[in-house]
C-alpha cells in the first residue's frame, strides 16, 4: 500500500492564511465609510466594525483645579473628507493630486499633515502631561469644529490619524475603549462659547509687527488668567480671528505651526517650572 504525502505546499498555505486573518484584524483599513442607505446584517456589522476600531486608551491626568490652565485652538485645518473610488477618504495633496485637479482645487490647501504634526506635538507636551491642558480645538477650513480631548491618544502615524479623522467627520464623535466617554466630536460654533472668560487670548502670526520673546511674554502674564492659544494650521495665509485679543510673533523667521507650538508649550513649561 503506498505512502500517502500532503500536497506540496498545502501548509504553508494554511499559515499564509492565518497570518492574513491576524493582519486584517490588526491592520483593519481605518477609512472604511459606514453604509447610511444599507439595510440588514451587513450594514449592522459595518457599523459595529467601525465603532470599535477607533478606541483609544485614556491617559493618566492630574487635574488641578486652582491650577492656571492653558487651551490651544487651531485654525484653519485642512481637514476635508471626499469620496474617491469607492471609500471616503481624507484629502491630501501627496495623495489625491489627480483627484484635485480633476475638480479644480489648490493642492495647497490640502496638507492634513499640518494639523497631525501640530496636534501630535500639543498632545505629546509636558504642558499636557502635567495636566495643564484644559482643552484643545480645531477648526477646519470649511468651519467644522473639532473638540479633542486632552487625555486622548491619538494614532502615532499619519495614515491611521487619516482614517480617525474620516471616521470622525462621518460618525460625529470618536469614543473611548471601555467606558464610551467621547474622545474627539464635533461641537457647535462658535469656539468662544467653550473659552473662559478669564483667560487671555493670543495669537500668532509672523506678519505681525510685535515680534517679542515668548518667555518674557508669557511669564508677564496675570496667573489668574487661563492662556488661550490660537495657531494657524494651514500652509499659507493667516489668522484673523476677532476674538484674539493680542497677535504676537515669536520669531523673524516663518515657522511651522508643529515648531511654533514647541516654542509656545516651551515658554509655558518654564512659566509654570515643569520639569
Amino acid at each position: 500500500m503506498g505512502r500517502t504525502y500532503k500536497m506540496k505546499g498545502q501548509k504553508r498555505k494554511n499559515k499564509d492564511e492565518k497570518y492574513d486573518r491576524e493582519q486584517s484584524v490588526e491592520m483593519a483599513e481605518p477609512s472604511k465609510r459606514v453604509k447610511t442607505d444599507g439595510s440588514g446584517s451587513d450594514s449592522e456589522k459595518e457599523e459595529n466594525l467601525v465603532s470599535e476600531l477607533p478606541g483609544i486608551p485614556i491617559a493618566p491626568l492630574d487635574t488641578g483645579s486652582n491650577k492656571q490652565r492653558v487651551i490651544f485652538v487651531l485654525e484653519k485645518a485642512s481637514l476635508e473628507i471626499a469620496k474617491v473610488g469607492k471609500t471616503y477618504q481624507l484629502l491630501s495633496s501627496d495623495e489625491h493630486a489627480t483627484f484635485l485637479a480633476k475638480n479644480k482645487r489648490n493642492p495647497a490647501d490640502y496638507r492634513p499633515d499640518i494639523a497631525f504634526q501640530a496636534i501630535q506635538t500639543i498632545l505629546d507636551s509636558r504642558v499636557n502631561k502635567s495636566g495643564r491642558l484644559k482643552a484643545l480645538y480645531v477648526r477646519t477650513q470649511q468651519g467644522l469644529l473639532l473638540e479633542i480631548k486632552p487625555h486622548a491618544r491619538l494614532p502615532r502615524t499619519y495614515k491611521r490619524f487619516s482614517g480617525l479623522m474620516v471616521q470622525l467627520l462621518q460618525k460625529l464623535h470618536i469614543t473611548a475603549t471601555g467606558n464610551g466617554e467621547k474622545l474627539l466630536r464635533l461641537v457647535k460654533n462658535p469656539v468662544t462659547q467653550y473659552l473662559p472668560t478669564n483667560s487671555r487670548k493670543i495669537g500668532f502670526s509672523h506678519s505681525s509687527e510685535k515680534l517679542i520673546d515668548m518667555h518674557n511674554y508669557v511669564g508677564k502674564i496675570n496667573e489668574e488668567l487661563d492662556l488661550v492659544f490660537v495657531v494657524g494650521a494651514m500652509s499659507h495665509g493667516k489668522i484673523d480671528e476677532d476674538y484674539v485679543e493680542d497677535y504676537i510673533s515669536i520669531s523673524e523667521y516663518p515657522l511651522s505651526a508643529a515648531y511654533a507650538i514647541s516654542i509656545i508649550t516651551n515658554a509655558v513649561e518654564r512659566k509654570f517650572k515643569i520639569l
